[in-house]
């Protein structure tokens, strides 16, 4: 991009701020993509590494929104911010060029379309099993596959923990990339060797929180 349109463009990209900060929360973070580089960004309070001049990583809302020319929101875990993120990812131009304006919120922001699931249906072996989501203590992806547990049995379905996060009850936390737990079922949290989190949950399983998601839970549980 040419001096020219750098600095028109950040004159532009004020203006999109200053009428976006009569809606979005204080601790949004606001980014601007055009021509395949970020040329506007604000922090909130998320660990988010990003510079003006970036690259748009594919796979990114900003790529999304750029190659799509569309509104774009997604939680997304591997991306260019290095911590999960809600973000939402609207079209404009600038100067006749197109460009992406970014939102991007707290993960544990999820935006209010739908109701939270009242149960789940799970697979075990070939009976299908509606349970009702209190009753869930927690859920797991492994092996490509989603599982949820209640009372020490294992039930399989097939919405991914990215959907969940979007559809569970506020009591529902994501930890880890792998695991969401119910807070109701939690026992207690310590530190392991290396200062890491750990979940013991009433019945004696025990869950990892990796640094990434750790502020969902000091979140929910104030601690």
């Amino acid at each position: 991009m040419n001096n020219e349109f750098n600095s028109l463009s950040k004159d532009i990209s004020q203006q999109f701020i200053s009428m976006l900060k009569d809606w979005v929360p204080v601790n949004s973070s606001i980014a601007i993509a055009a021509e395949n580089s970020y040329i506007y960004f604000h922090s909130g309070h998320q660990n988010i590494n990003l510079e003006v001049g970036q690259q748009v990583q594919s796979g990114s809302i900003a790529e999304q929104v750029l190659r799509t020319r569309k509104r774009t929101d997604a939680v997304l875990d591997n991306s260019l911010f290095e911590t999960p993120y809600y973000g939402i990812g609207y079209p404009i131009s600038i100067l006749d060029v197109p460009a992406a304006l970014i939102v991007v919120l707290p993960s544990i922001f999820t935006e209010k379309k739908v109701e939270p699931f009242q149960f789940l249906t799970g697979k075990q072996e070939e009976d299908w099993n509606p349970i009702a989501i209190e009753k869930i203590s927690h859920i797991e992806s492994l092996q490509k596959k989603t599982w949820f547990y209640v009372d020490g049995e294992q039930f399989k379905t097939s919405i991914t923990l990215k959907e969940l996060q979007m559809r569970l009850p506020s009591s529902f936390i994501r930890i880890h990339r792998s695991y969401i737990v119910n807070i109701h079922f939690i026992k207690k949290m310590t530190r392991d060797l290396t200062s890491n989190f750990i979940i013991t949950l009433k019945d004696g399983n025990e869950l990892p929180v990796s640094q990434s998601y750790i502020n969902n839970l000091r979140t929910a549980l104030e601690f």
